[in-house]
């Protein structure tokens, strides 16, 4: 509607003097929060030069407005004491309709309040006061946002109001509309470990997916770094012009957490935290204390008094306390209750002496100190000492009054009451929206009672503990409701706290208390228990504490399993000699005896780690480690801004240094050792004395963006420090330490160079950039020499390739480069690449470092693995296992006795290289045979080297290892009498050696292909082989003739004797071909051919009666077959992927099958009906299987059933429950081989590693 005729009158009329008297930019954030001034038009008035020239510029603009505009005008003269102004407009006002009055009161529409109410932010706080030119400064910088990402950052002390600014410029229908039609999403933040981030994060995720279809759902990120790309994912694919609202932010690594290229807001009481990310950045300071008639506006509203009716005390409390909006608001909920003590709180507050409570703040508490006395004087004695007890919470934690109710000993009813007062008081605060109720303090009125309580920290938590103790007696709480949730995570926080060390170290190396924590908040809160309280419990015995944080941090992915896993079992894989396994053995014998199953790894100490210190310098990731260049000792860096150096031996600090304002990214050694360089996200490049700690030298002027690595010459003459930074141009430097500034600068990237590495002589400097290349520079003239160009080697697409790092071969001549799943290795003449080694592309290679005295390479992966190859042989060795996180560097020792690693999961650890080339690298196939008998058990299997293993199956111990063979082993079988070991062969070679001597008995000559199967008979004098060539061939294997069994038309894996008697000459036969052949071995004759199944029989077994045969197929089905007629019995359907095993009873009464979803059967024999589902599987990997069940055995008396697949499972036949499970090292397993008494288990997984099991008794 156009402005009505009179106002643009009045307008015209009053103009020359509105021009003389007004100033525009107050009377505009009025308009502008009215909704009736654009952020564009008032840009534009704003840029005029003078006072005048913006009101003559207002002025036309409301010419050319509507009536909502000139009463909105009006309004703002009224709101900023232009009255007389505002007189001479008032007569002349439009009238306006109910509707559209209404419609733009606040902005407030109910679309608004369901976009708000959908993303979580809070609502407006019952006495709420406007403070609409601090709204529309933020309404302002988030318009900014409307055609690109960035970050709003609105700062200021605790208490200023932050939260209710930032909810309250998001409610405005047009910002929504226009800005974020994507929606608006809160996250309350504050002071997080990780765990917690990632539980926040993962809220927000699942918050975000609710609103999609269901095949867009996945599993909940597992970690930090899955759970940021998660959310990445979301906000730039599926809600791009969404607002993210991050509340009260502490720390700049947290907050590059999301650092995802979105739009986000967050409050925050440090103004610099944006400085560590990337993107537009827009900021709005909020002052600590409100204007006077804001203030006394909140006591008006408290004490429903009119503010012109306000007693003089109100003014003068509003100056004492500074117009701290928390402090008024303290003031103001006592008033309401107690209206006539205007005078007593007043000199309550000027009795106070004004003072910080803690030096290192960034504000100012003094108001604080004051009305936070008054307000707790005003308690009963005997609640004052009950808040006093809330001294001992941790900041930005909500409990339940549950928790309390424990610590004060009273009923909870009793308990809801007292903390009611309390929050009538505003001395806490209430979270409604949980069910029951959550409390917290403010940090500053905690931060108040640390103070006046300081001498008592001690005993209040002591307190605590006792409480715990005397009210949990009978066993830890385990319910996982939020008062199990807070005893399970901060019980060791008091007794740490309470200096009770040896209540601390009886809790944390129980495994009872390791279950519960876990089984309830995840492994991560256990291990940061360990790295935090380490100096305490490490007093008497710093080994145990290291077993139990090894312990942890090797079976922290099987802690996140569900169903939890039974910890006694997986402690029972620790080493002999561990208080862990210790500690487990004793339980599981205790258990044994009440019938439950463990099982002990007997030869876990012949499997060899190569690790042998973790270290966990930092709280937070760590983004460099190196070693000193005598080995020594070793230095670390990463987000918590410092840089330590300690011991390589035992992990003993000798330095400590905060080193730089933001993460510390990368810090080197000089030559000889007696400094280090580090170069940070702070754009600052120093150089430090190692043995004084001391700063020599600092570059921070020539780089303008973060500097990613950093290192010295190999030698001395001359010292020279090169640098690489994210600027687009500038980004490579040579620094001499006697300048003040950089002797060279190299050109050539003009995108972000990762990574500098100088050649073995120094004569070169390789630079490894996002622009997908590697440069090679000559040292002495800064001057380019050649570039190899990685993205040409590998880019499958248009996809930019990052080169991450490169580095050197021991002699120079080849030069290793990271790059996406890839690692690349070139000849430094001619630039020709020489080997490509491709890993999972599941994973990033993030690093890798070639060892100065050998061919070994190693690599640090995203999926938290190192792994070793040999560059001469293009051979894996080793996989390094243990980290938790990503993996961000690896470096040799300078001797190459030694590899460090460091991660996102806060450790440094140290693994030696020399293990790789014994035992370590050497692992066993999964086709392998065990022999059991009454003096022993013997194991026999190839090896990676392609040469067979014979080994003492009590010990895991090498009794005969055969030479390498041309073609591998496929297959292999052990025979008693003779005593002897067969072995099928790819090239279709079968050979017969003598056991333990290893002498070639025969050699048998025949198959065409791959020989899969191969079976001694009884009296050991006849060999039965099976092939890819289609053929069975039966052998008298000592004189070497041979019976050819011809019929099938596919491979045959597998075969069966039909009775294990001499006089039997019956053999069955199945295929992938689908079908099943009996023959009889004795005439070559084929007795029965049966077309079984419709696809690719895997499985067959006949049962121990001899009168049924059993097999599985491809085709979904198991099939029952009568052994003398041969017709067909049963049809067992249900399982919903392939089956892959089976197994009947001994009594030949039931049958288990085994699918590839991990789900076990068992069928009655006698009707082909479903007794049990041991496993429900799904469309996924089934969790409790782990893959594919590959093979299934029972017990002698038919109770129990054990199962392989990812892991091994012991399961009750007769319930269909799983009673225990073992995780190996890796998964697949194929086989496993039991004992008759079905003590003694042997399997070996994909990684080659051997699991001789023997039952706990």
């Amino acid at each position: 509607m156009a402005l009505e005729e009179r106002a643009r009158s009045c307008l015209l009329r009053l103009r020359h003097k509105l021009e003389q008297d007004i100033k525009p930019s107050y009377l505009m954030d009025h308009m502008m929060s009215d909704g009736v001034l654009s952020v564009d038009e008032e840009q534009r008035i704003r840029t005029q030069s003078t006072r005048k020239d913006q009101a003559v510029s207002l002025i036309e603009l409301l010419l050319r407005k509507d009536n909502r505009a000139y009463i909105s005008f009006y309004n703002a003269l009224v709101k900023e004491a232009y009255d007389d102004l505002a007189n001479l407009l008032h007569d002349d006002l439009p009238r306006l309709s109910p509707d559209s009055r209404k419609s733009f009161a606040d902005g407030v529409t109910p679309y608004v309040q369901t976009v708000l109410s959908e993303g979580g932010v809070p609502q407006r706080p019952v006495v709420f006061v406007s403070r609409p030119e601090l709204v529309n400064r933020i309404r302002d910088k988030l318009y900014r946002l409307q055609t690109e990402p960035g970050w709003v950052t609105v700062f200021g002390m605790a208490g200023s109001g932050k939260s209710v600014l930032a909810a309250e410029a998001v409610r405005h229908h047009s910002l929504i509309e226009e800005c974020f039609p994507g929606g608006i999403h809160w996250l309350s933040i504050g002071q997080l470990d990780k765990p917690d981030l990632l539980i926040k994060i993962k809220s927000l995720c699942f918050r975000l997916e609710q609103s999609l279809d269901s095949q867009h759902l996945q599993r909940p990120p597992n970690s930090l770094d899955e759970a940021k790309e998660r959310l990445r994912f979301l906000m730039l694919r599926r809600y791009p012009r969404a607002l993210l609202i991050l509340d009260d932010i502490w720390d700049s690594t947290v907050l590059k957490t999301f650092d995802i290229h979105c739009r986000i807001l967050l409050t925050t009481r440090n103004r610099s935290l944006t400085d560590s990310v990337s993107g537009a950045k827009y900021e709005v300071e909020v002052q600590s204390g409100l204007d006077e008639n804001k203030a006394l506006e909140i006591l008006s509203l408290y004490t429903e008094t009119k503010a012109n009716r306000l007693p003089d005390e109100a003014r003068s409390i509003v100056r004492e306390c500074k117009g701290s909006p928390l402090v008024v608001s303290l003031i103001g909920a006592l008033l309401k209750e107690k209206p006539n003590r205007w005078d007593y709180y007043l000199r309550q507050l000027q009795k106070k002496q004004f003072k910080r409570i803690r030096k290192s703040s960034s504000y100012d508490y003094d108001a604080l100190d004051q009305a936070m006395s008054a307000s707790i004087e005003v308690l009963p004695e005997e609640h004052r000492e009950l808040y006093k007890d809330l001294t001992v919470l941790e900041k930005d934690i909500k409990i339940p009054a549950k928790v309390l109710s424990v610590l004060w000993d009273l009923d909870p009813e009793e308990v809801e009451d007292i903390l009611e007062e309390f929050a009538n008081k505003s001395l806490l605060f209430v979270d409604n929206h949980s069910k029951p109720y959550l409390y917290y303090l403010h940090d500053l009125q905690l931060d108040f009672l640390v103070e006046q309580n300081r001498n008592q920290l001690e005993s209040l938590h002591a307190k605590v503990v006792q409480q715990y103790k005397q009210h949990y007696r009978d066993g830890h709480p385990t319910s996982g409701d939020k008062e199990c949730l807070y005893w399970t995570r901060f019980l060791t926080y008091h007794m740490a706290k309470a200096n009770l060390s040896q209540e601390l170290r009886l809790l944390m190396f129980s495994l009872d208390w390791i279950s519960i924590k876990a089984q309830i908040m995840g492994p991560a809160h256990l291990i940061n228990d360990y790295v935090e309280y380490g100096h305490i419990l490490d007093k008497e015995n710093s080994k145990e504490r290291s077993q139990f944080q090894e312990f942890l941090s090797l079976n922290g992915h099987h802690l996140e399993q569900r169903p939890f896993p039974d910890v006694v079992q997986l402690a029972l894989s620790q080493p002999h000699t561990s208080e862990v396994y210790k500690q487990a053995l004793l339980q599981a014998q205790d258990r044994a005896r009440m019938g439950q199953l463990y099982f002990d790894w007997l030869n876990k100490s012949s499997v060899q780690s190569l690790s042998r210190l973790v270290i966990h310098p930092h709280q937070g990731s760590i983004c460099s480690a190196c070693f000193s260049h005598d080995g020594t000792k070793i230095a670390s860096g990463g987000v918590s801004k410092t840089l330590k150096v300690f011991k390589s031996t035992s992990g003993e600090k000798l330095t400590e240094i905060q080193a730089h304002d933001d993460e510390v990214l990368c810090c080197a050694f000089s030559p000889d050792d007696r400094l280090i360089a580090t170069c940070s996200s702070d754009r600052k490049v120093k150089v430090w004395n190692v043995e004084r700690a001391m700063l020599i030298r600092v570059f921070d002027e020539e780089h303008v963006e973060q500097v990613n690595h950093c290192q010295f010459t190999n030698t001395m003459r001359p010292l020279l420090l090169a640098t690489c930074s994210k600027d687009d141009v500038m980004n490579v430097k040579l620094w001499n330490l006697n300048r003040p500034s950089s002797q060279n600068t190299m050109f050539g990237h003009f995108e972000p160079v990762n990574h500098c590495c100088f050649s073995p002589d120094d004569t070169y400097l390789s630079t490894s950039s996002n622009d997908g290349t590697v440069k090679l520079f000559k040292v002495s003239s800064a001057n380019e020499w050649k570039t190899i160009n990685v993205s040409d080697v590998i880019a499958e697409n248009d996809e930019d390739v990052i080169v991450k790092c490169s580095t050197w071969s021991a002699d120079g001549k080849n030069i290793i480069c990271a790059a996406r799943n890839a690692v690349l290795v070139f000849d430094v003449e001619t630039s020709n690449m020489l080997l490509e080694i491709k890993t999972n592309r599941m994973s990033t290679v993030q690093y890798c470092h070639a060892c100065p005295t050998s061919n070994l390479l190693a690599i640090a992966f995203s999926n938290y693995a190192v792994e070793l190859w040999d560059l001469e042989s293009n051979k894996k060795m080793a996989d390094c296992s243990g980290h938790l996180s990503w993996v961000q560097r690896v470096q040799f020792s300078p001797d190459g006795s030694q590899l460090l690693s460091c991660s996102d999961d806060q450790t440094v650890r140290l693994w030696e290289t020399k293990k790789v080339h014994t035992s370590s690298g050497i692992c066993l196939k999964r086709d392998s045979d065990v022999l059991f008998t009454d003096e022993e058990i013997i194991i026999c299997a190839a090896d990676n080297c392609n040469r067979l293993q014979v080994r003492d199956g009590r010990t895991g111990l090498v009794l005969f290892q055969s030479e390498e063979k041309s073609s591998r082993t496929r297959c292999t079988c052990l025979c008693k009498k003779p005593s002897a070991v067969v072995l099928g062969q790819e090239d279709g070679t079968v050979q017969v050696l003598e056991v333990p001597s290893g002498k070639l008995l025969a050699t048998l000559l025949g198959h065409t292909k791959t020989v899969f199967h191969c079976q001694f008979t009884q009296d050991g004098q006849t060999l039965i082989t099976s092939s890819e060539d289609t053929t069975i061939r039966v052998w008298s294997w000592q004189s070497g003739e041979c019976k050819v069994l011809r019929g099938h038309e596919e491979q045959v894996r597998s075969f069966s004797l039909i009775s294990s008697s001499p006089t039997n000459t019956r053999l069955l036969s199945w295929s992938f071909d689908g079908t099943i052949k009996l023959w009889d071995t004795e005439s070559g004759e084929k007795l029965q051919d049966i077309k079984a199944h419709r696809a690719a029989i895997l499985s067959g077994h006949v049962s121990p009666h001899g009168s049924l045969l059993a097999t599985t197929s491809a085709d979904k089905s198991a099939k029952l077959w009568d052994c003398e007629s041969w017709q067909h019995v049963h049809t067992l359907g249900g399982h919903r992927e392939c089956v892959r095993s089976c197994r009947f009873t001994w009594d030949s009464r039931c049958l288990a099958t085994g699918d590839d979803n991990g789900e076990i059967r068992i069928w009655s024999v006698k009707d082909g009906s479903l007794l049990k589902i041991c496993s429900q599987g799904s469309n996924d990997m089934d969790s409790l299987h782990g893959g594919w069940a590959t093979d299934l055995h029972f017990s002698k008396d038919d109770s129990l059933l054990v199962s392989t697949g990812g892991y091994i499972k012991w399961w009750d036949v007769q319930k269909g429950e799983a009673l225990q499970t073992f995780y190996p090292t890796g998964t697949a397993l194929k086989r496993i081989h039991i004992s008759s008494d079905f003590s003694t288990f042997i399997t070996i997984d994909n990684m080659g590693i051997l699991y001789i099991l023997q039952r706990v008794v």
